[in-house]
């Protein structure tokens, strides 16, 4: 068998700047995803973490001093599993998310762009029940 060259790198962890407290952000993104935060986070650490239990990428709550000023140049698209899109928008409406612009085209396509209570974007795409 020939020598294996270098393997490209997996993504895994996904960073997420606040200005306010990482467990309070790390708790809406853990509603909104079902996954829990680590056994260890507690109100007032300088970051949070929660643990996709399937192996994705780790998502990651740190606290920075500066405030966010522009739009995100990445962000993380959502397709509801068990609800439409809009049963979806609505939920994480009332977990604290804001709704910035709704994208959907008269064929269903489409998505509703949101951000969390930190400001940073997020879109929620059409599920399969729409």
């Amino acid at each position: 068998m020939g020598e294996q060259g270098p393997l490209n790198p997996t993504i895994r962890t996904l960073t997420f700047d606040c200005t306010g407290d990482p467990y309070d952000l790390g708790l809406f993104w853990s509603e909104l995803l079902g996954r829990p935060l680590a056994d260890d986070d507690k109100p007032g650490d300088p970051e949070a973490v929660i643990v996709d239990p399937s192996g994705g990428p780790t998502l990651l709550f740190v606290h920075v001093p500066e405030e966010k000023t522009a739009k995100n140049r990445v962000h993380l698209d959502l397709q509801p599993q068990g609800r439409t899109r809009a049963a979806e928008v609505e939920r994480a409406l009332g977990l604290g998310a804001r709704q910035i612009a709704d994208h959907t085209r008269p064929d269903g396509g489409g998505w509703v762009l949101l951000a969390d209570p930190e400001g940073n974007e997020f879109c929620v795409e059409r599920g399969e029940l729409g």
